[in-house]
């Protein structure tokens, strides 16, 4: 496969949208997965080669198999991935609902063992590949309201350490990029500007920069880790 294709998810906004520019710039051909297909239009006219949309909740197990079947089916392979989809509520542990919850640990956590657990034979069989996990600051130290975010990135950055050593037999690499407050729309549904001002925040496009270089081999020495990103006064 003489292409490179990479899957990244929650392309419509924020770290995902940008991420899929800049691998787009790097020369990648691109899988965007979000559930808005507006979102996604959106994001693949910004790219700069072949970007496909691709409809998908990645808390379903059955939905992630039918979408990386289709990207298979539509570009032939798949070297890289990068995780960006995410969900976030802030609420006090006495006022968080058992959907709230299980709906944070599957988007957040347990989406990573969906996509992880479908691609692994293929680049089993292919030689390898690159998993880049998006988890948070929350996963050491979150906001109050954060637990189930916070716990469920926690579980990402440990996830992130084992498959790293499962995937060294086979030539898979497995990072984790965990950023401080970044300037979305995920942060602003919990977060305020009077809480956290834009410029305290990251940009997403700097977030993209090292998620870019993990996938690029640039930081290969780091599979396995959490590489903390957050901005410096």
């Amino acid at each position: 496969m003489g292409d490179r294709i990479a899957i990244v998810t929650g392309a419509g906004r924020g770290i995902g949208r940008a991420t899929a520019v800049e691998l787009s710039a790097r020369g990648f051909q691109l899988a965007l997965v979000s559930r808005s297909a507006d979102e996604l239009s959106a994001t693949a006219g910004m790219c700069k080669t072949k970007a496909k949309p691709f409809i998908c909740d990645v808390s379903d197990p059955a939905s992630v198999d039918q979408m990386i079947e289709a990207v298979l089916n539509s570009f032939g392979g798949v070297n890289a991935l990068v995780h960006c989809a995410g969900f976030v509520v802030m609420r006090a542990i006495d006022a968080l609902t058992v959907e709230e919850w299980r709906s944070i640990l599957d988007t957040n956590l347990s989406s990573v063992f969906y996509l992880c657990r479908r691609l692994w034979p293929v680049w089993r069989d292919n030689g390898g590949g690159v998993i880049v996990n998006v988890s948070s600051q929350a996963a050491r130290d979150p906001f109050a309201g954060l637990s189930a975010y916070g716990a469920a990135k926690a579980g990402v950055n440990l996830l992130g350490l084992a498959l790293s050593r499962e995937g060294a037999k086979i030539g898979v690499r497995v990072h984790t990029v965990a950023p401080a407050a970044t300037e979305t729309a995920m942060l602003r549904s919990i977060i305020s500007k009077e809480q956290v001002p834009t410029e305290n925040a990251l940009d997403p496009a700097a977030v993209a920069r090292v998620i870019v270089q993990c996938v690029s081999g640039d930081l290969d020495c780091t599979s396995g880790e959490v590489i903390y990103v957050r901005k410096y006064a």
